[in-house]
């Protein structure tokens, strides 16, 4: 019996940069599981559409799917968007919506890694106050998350961690950055807590003008590609047992 297809719903955007990082994640995951059918769906600005991948999918005759939304953490997109596209896929596909990114380890990873890329070293940890900066959300479990990863990362070593937010939230990434400048770092880093540059990664990186290092968005990186195939695998689970059964 073949694997369940995994289709990764990515939120969309104009801004061409967008869609590009996330062909780059998927091409990545493709190698990392080649075993594994990989499909990509937009539910805005870009095609394919959520809609026209599975309205595909179900014409081939494919009968499991799990669905992946591209996302860091549960807020409106994950809760009300994403589960509104997948009830009203067409009926003979059966559909597991797979949990978000985050908050994983490997993510933590792949924002120290982003950071020593941008020139920081391990030695600077101590001494280095940095900023989370997401994308912001109306949702309190999410500015939650962000606040609880905030203070997890800060216990591996770094001077300091504050979380700042785009939109929707305070404080501004211009703001942590002055509150870590006033705390006595030495040394302060922004380190976007996001998939892909857009908008609102622009106006992080305005808002770390301040700041002596920005980092990379998550991108492609190996450990968000392995973080997306570890909810795959918890996913998909279920699905096979019920076809099984």
């Amino acid at each position: 019996m073949s694997a369940p297809v995994l289709l990764v719903i990515a939120h969309g955007s104009r801004d061409p940069r967008h869609a590009a990082t996330v062909h780059a994640l998927v091409r990545r995951v493709r190698s990392l599981r080649p075993d594994v059918r990989v499909e990509t769906g937009f539910l805005d600005f870009n095609v394919p559409s959520v809609r026209g991948v599975l309205e595909s999918l179900e014409t081939e005759g494919v009968r499991d799917v799990v669905a992946l939304p591209l996302l860091l953490t549960r807020a409106f997109h994950a809760k009300a968007d994403i589960p509104a596209v997948l009830a009203d896929a067409p009926p003979r596909l059966r559909i597991r919506q797979a949990e978000v990114l985050g908050p994983s380890p490997l993510l933590l990873s792949a924002l120290e890694r982003r950071l020593y890329e941008a020139g920081l070293t391990p030695a600077d940890k101590s001494s280095t106050g940095v900023v989370l900066a997401s994308a912001g959300s109306s949702d309190p479990e999410a500015i939650a998350v962000i606040a609880e990863i905030a203070r997890e990362w800060r216990h591996t070593g770094w001077c300091a961690v504050r979380p700042a937010f785009a939109s929707a939230s305070l404080p501004r990434t211009e703001d942590a950055v002055r509150e870590l400048r006033e705390l006595g770092c030495a040394r302060v880093a922004v380190a976007p807590y996001v998939l892909a540059p857009g908008f609102l990664p622009d106006r992080i990186a305005r808002g770390a003008a301040g700041a002596d290092v920005l980092a990379d968005v998550l991108g492609p990186s190996p450990e968000v590609a392995r973080v997306l195939l570890e909810r795959y695998d918890e996913a998909r689970a279920p699905v096979l047992a019920a076809v099984g059964a």
